[in-house]
């Protein structure tokens, strides 16, 4: 069985908030000394890989996007148990969209060619914007499971428990197949020393766009579809009103009028 993941290095979204800084020229945010990490999303899709692997056996392809990559940030899949890693890495993969990021890594797991299942992240930390995975499917015409929170293979068939705003429902949809994984799956693994050190010592698959049958003018932020016309931070405002009273019980009376007044209650 051949299971590609999908991964992405990403601003680090524990950074405190103060560090984070929007240049309005640009519309990009500007952290100096914050370092990327590995989207945590991705990294629930690796782990759901991993407990396939842990169950089954099967090897996993995992695949990044970007420009400028971190070979200490991307290499982690490798280091957690990930058996091969393919970077789609060139300046013009940059800036991209939803559509032109599902276009891409589509192109590449065509080109990797044989595979049972992929799987992503349910969205990315940094956007939200939870459209690539599905956009690859919709490339690649396959059937899609979003918001799985556990993954079991029998019989050429994935059986996914997919997360509901009130529990959960139970699909089962044939392979190949696209799914992408929720945090509700449970923490990921962390690198062993071993792992660490293994890691260390490979080395990826670099793929520029023609490698993977692609124009460097049909990709990234050439390519994109949608535009991003301002980026900003929201500035949180607020103000405490007093409900005075004579006494405790005047207190309270006043302030239930004034909560219903803002119609809280």
């Amino acid at each position: 069985m051949n299971i590609i993941v999908c991964v992405k290095q990403v601003i680090d979204p524990e950074a405190p908030p103060a560090s984070f800084k929007i240049d309005p020229a640009t519309n990009k945010a500007v952290l100096p000394g914050v370092a990327p990490v590995i989207d945590p999303y991705g990294e629930y899709a690796l782990e759901a890989a991993l407990r396939i692997k842990d169950a089954k056996g099967c090897k996993i392809t995992a695949i990044s996007l970007g420009s400028k990559l971190l070979r200490e940030v991307v290499k982690k899949p490798l280091s957690v148990g990930a058996d091969t890693l393919i970077l789609l890495e060139d300046d013009s993969f940059a800036e991209g969209d939803s559509w032109s990021t599902a276009s891409a890594l589509a192109a590449a797991i065509k080109k990797v060619g044989q595979f049972d299942l992929i799987l992503c992240g349910r969205e990315a930390s940094d956007t939200g914007a939870g459209a690539v995975g599905p956009g690859i499917a919709e490339i690649l015409g396959l059937p899609s499971v979003t918001l799985a929170k556990k993954i079991e293979i029998t019989d050429g068939k994935a059986r996914v428990e997919r997360v509901t705003p009130d529990g959960y429902e139970v699909i089962e949809t044939p392979l190949p197949a696209l799914i992408t994984v929720s945090n509700e799956l449970g923490e990921p693994r962390y690198p062993t020393i071993k792992g660490i050190m293994a890691a260390k010592k490979a080395e990826p698959t670099v793929w520029k766009p023609a490698d993977i049958g692609l124009d460097a003018a049909h990709v990234g932020a050439a390519a994109q579809r949608a535009k991003m016309t301002k980026l900003f931070q929201p500035v949180r405002e607020g103000k405490c009103v007093m409900a005075e009273g004579e006494t405790p019980e005047e207190a309270a009376v006043n302030l239930a009028l004034k909560l219903r007044e803002a119609k809280i209650i």
